[in-house]
């Protein structure tokens, strides 16, 4: 599975979210704007000092920049998670992914990945009672099909209250949950606990697992493998950020971070080949 994101992607965004204009970026660099818009438009760097312009000029890691434009870095292949069902999906050719996690017979979902009959075909393969929905954030491609699964079966839906208004359908109120940071779900023998993590949107939400040295993270668009979700409103990117660089690359390294979009990866690995990751 490619990364989510090229260098592209990452300029844009990283760009985009702190109001800066193409010229803007130029005046900085002392590059052309035109050089500029070529990297956005997804030319190769001609050298490694004009990589290293527009990496300080943004905010960015400049080594991450260059594993990712020209080394082609890849993260590591996520071995078999026993307890995961994931759930891939698209939305007008965008893939997208969703996750079942199960214990004891019980089963938490953790977004749609826009895929609602997979996800109840797992259940009813694996012999699963869903106890919950748990949405990263109200973007349709992680939350689209709860209705679907509602009719399936009555269950709390946790999402941050600030992205309501993103939801195209939303659960009556009495099934609707307000996921509080650090609150726990179990899901059969293993503790789920939810993080706040705004920034791709108001209300992101991250899900974190910590079991038997399995270490999990549910982390919705808030970061692939090299990079970020967008920053939605571009006025929160400073919060999201945050939440990258404070919660999520402050759990254990060897957590496993399973994202919405392109492949898992691992704290370790983003803190190394990231570069939005704060630099060491």
């Amino acid at each position: 599975m490619p990364l989510e994101d090229d260098l592209r992607d990452i300029l844009r965004k990283a760009r985009v979210g702190q109001g800066l204009s193409v010229a803007d970026v130029a005046r900085q660099t002392g590059l052309p704007g035109s050089d500029i818009t070529a990297l956005e438009r997804g030319d190769q760097p001609q050298h490694r000092d004009e990589l290293m312009a527009v990496a300080k000029a943004l905010g960015l890691r400049v080594d991450p920049l260059e594993h990712i434009a020209i080394k082609h870095w890849m993260p590591q292949p996520t071995p078999p998670l026993s307890f995961v069902e994931t759930i891939h999906g698209n939305i007008n050719g965008y893939a997208v992914k969703g996750y079942v996690l199960h214990d004891d017979e019980k089963a938490v979902i953790i977004d749609t990945g826009y895929n609602a009959l997979a996800i109840l075909d797992v259940l009813h393969r694996c012999g699963l009672e869903l106890i919950a929905i748990c949405l990263t954030h109200g973007h349709a491609d992680h939350a689209e099909g709860i209705d679907r699964l509602l009719q399936h079966r009555e269950v709390p839906v946790y999402v941050g209250p600030e992205d309501l208004p993103l939801m195209r359908w939303r659960p009556r109120a009495d099934l609707l949950a307000v996921p509080s940071d650090g609150q726990i779900l179990q899901v059969g023998t293993l503790t789920v606990r939810c993080m706040v993590t705004p920034g791709h949107t108001p209300g992101g939400m991250c899900y974190r697992l910590e079991q038997d040295g399995q270490r999990v993270c549910f982390v919705g668009d808030t970061i692939f493998a090299g990079s970020i979700g967008g920053s939605n409103p571009a006025t929160l990117y400073a919060t999201h950020l945050e939440s990258v660089r404070r919660r999520v690359l402050k759990l254990p390294e060897t957590t496993f971070l399973l994202p919405g979009h392109g492949p898992a990866t691992t704290v370790r690995e983003e803190l190394l080949f990231n570069p939005f990751a704060e630099a060491g």
